[in-house]
């Protein structure tokens, strides 16, 4: 019985090789690999791992658009052949005709060296993936291009998000498998002399046009490499573009304007999403031209139009080494920009001990500076403040800090995204002084919706910044630098609801 049941299996396994010989036969003379290269490839594609995956999250949302197996399994083998090095085509991008010509003339030679057959169609899809992985960012180079996609989140190879319109919808957009999209994370950190592995498996990255990218690879993503993309607008947002979408009005653009150009000291708070860095760039458009500015962020995303503008970004530690050496975090660059004589010190997020190192630059000459930080509203943006200042590792009673940081902020501009989907700013908040050890706000605008009771600001689209009625106690040094503000902005003349 042992014997004839050790035939069968022998005969299945033999009937299995013959079979998988014969799906295979198009590639035969492709190249020179040997049956043991070979042998483990194919059983990847045939039955791929992601599928169980498909079913378990997709199947009841939407239909998947899938490569095809063949065109799949050839867009596999075909990516590290048509390139003389591993890196060749890290600088280059779609749109450039001459080298979409090279790796197209290459396609070519190779499929009629191995005599692969395909049809018209089947060489068209191939190309165009060829071109997307080699040349752009895989399965979502097209939602890269496109400039209604705001947002791209891929959870491993089959489960791929895109915000349009501040509405975050799955597409049906996959890759074919798991090393397809390490690919593409690849291709992303390469030209940033970043590495993504076992060792480093979580990366922070821009893509060339400065879009925001995040990726993290298993174990640490337990459904597969997660990818991560937020998209900057080709040509910057203008404070027009800005009122026009409603995210505040022509007369706090005025006043806005009024107070980067008098040299007050501003934070930018709000949540992930909120358009903190797109209001940064705004804010940041307003310097004059004649001043020296430099900016400092984890990875580079401001987009400063002023000719004289130093660009500061952290480094990570060289790979292989002790995990310090070569690293610059932001606060080793807040410290460096201190002796480059800026006019301005534009900070894109304060997360840690940099804050310290910004209060006491804006304390110490260096007026004018913008920040971020991460918070819900101006008052817990002053405990956020507190709280990265301690990070510090100095050890400050907390009233020294409170008169640090009442001495250094003149205004917070709290954004934020609200239910419809929009980003708007909600307060803008003066920060007056200290009263005993308590910091003390004052809001001079406030996001309002017809008809809305109670008193902090509307989480609801269609409404629009409002006068508090109280002037800022800085109204004279924005007069002192030629801004004569009119009464009517801060709602001289209004009635105002209790």
């Amino acid at each position: 019985m042992s014997s004839f049941l050790s035939r069968r299996i022998t005969e299945q396994a033999k009937k299995e090789v013959e079979e998988r010989a014969s799906a295979d036969a198009s590639f035969k003379g492709f190249v020179e690999e040997s049956e043991e290269e070979r042998a483990p490839a194919a059983p990847v594609d045939v039955r791929p791992a992601a599928q169980p995956i498909e079913v378990e999250h997709n199947a009841s949302l939407v239909g998947k658009r899938r490569t095809t197996p063949k065109i799949a399994q050839l867009r596999k083998q075909f990516r590290s052949k048509l390139l003389a090095s591993h890196d060749e085509a890290d600088q280059w991008s779609r749109g450039d005709q001459e080298k979409e010509q090279l790796l197209i003339g290459r396609l070519r030679t190779i499929l009629q060296k191995a005599n692969i057959a395909l049809s018209p169609q089947e060489y068209q899809e191939l190309q165009e993936a060829m071109l997307n992985d080699l040349m752009g960012l895989g399965a979502i180079e097209p939602m890269v291009q496109s400039k209604t996609i705001s947002e791209i989140m891929v959870t491993g190879a089959d489960m791929i998000f895109a915000e349009q319109k501040g509405k975050l919808t799955e597409t049906d957009v996959v890759f074919d498998d798991e090393e397809h999209v390490q690919f593409t994370a690849q291709r992303i950190v390469r030209p940033l002399q970043r590495a993504l592995n076992r060792a480093n498996p979580m990366v922070d990255a821009r893509l060339p046009d400065g879009s925001r990218v995040h990726i993290v690879m298993p174990p640490s993503a337990i459904k597969g490499t997660t990818i991560t993309i937020r998209k900057f607008p080709s040509k910057p947002l203008t404070v027009q573009d800005l009122i026009k979408f409603g995210s505040f009005t022509k007369d706090v653009a005025d006043f806005l304007e009024a107070c980067i150009v008098s040299r007050l000291n501003v934070v930018v708070s709000g949540g992930t999403g909120s358009g903190k860095t797109t209001l940064l760039n705004v804010l940041s458009s307003f310097v004059p031209e004649d001043e020296r500015i430099v900016t400092i962020e984890d990875s580079a995303e401001l987009q400063l139009t002023q000719r004289h503008v130093v660009s500061l970004e952290t480094a990570p530690p060289i790979p292989g080494g002790d995990g310090i050496e070569g690293r610059l975090v932001i606060r080793d660059l807040v410290r460096g920009a201190l002796r480059m004589r800026p006019d301005r010190i534009v900070v894109g997020e304060c997360r840690g001990g940099e804050a310290m190192d910004m209060l006491q630059a804006m304390n110490t000459g260096h007026d004018g500076s913008l920040t971020t930080v991460h918070s819900n509203s101006p008052r817990d943006s002053m405990s956020r403040l507190e709280t990265l200042c301690l990070m510090a590792g100095m050890d400050l009673p907390l009233p020294v800090i409170r008169r640090q940081i009442a001495g250094a902020v003149n205004l917070i501009i709290q954004v934020s995204r609200l239910k419809d989907g929009s980003r708007k700013i909600v307060q803008v908040t003066e920060l007056q002084g200290m009263e005993g050890d308590q910091i003390t706000l004052q809001d001079l605008f406030v996001y309002k919706t017809p008809g809305q009771q109670g008193l902090g600001y509307s989480h609801a689209g269609g409404g629009q910044l409002e006068p508090s009625g109280f002037r800022p106690n800085f109204i004279d040094q924005l007069e002192e630098h030629g801004f004569k503000l009119s009464a009517k902005i801060f709602g001289a003349g209004q009635k105002f609801q209790k």
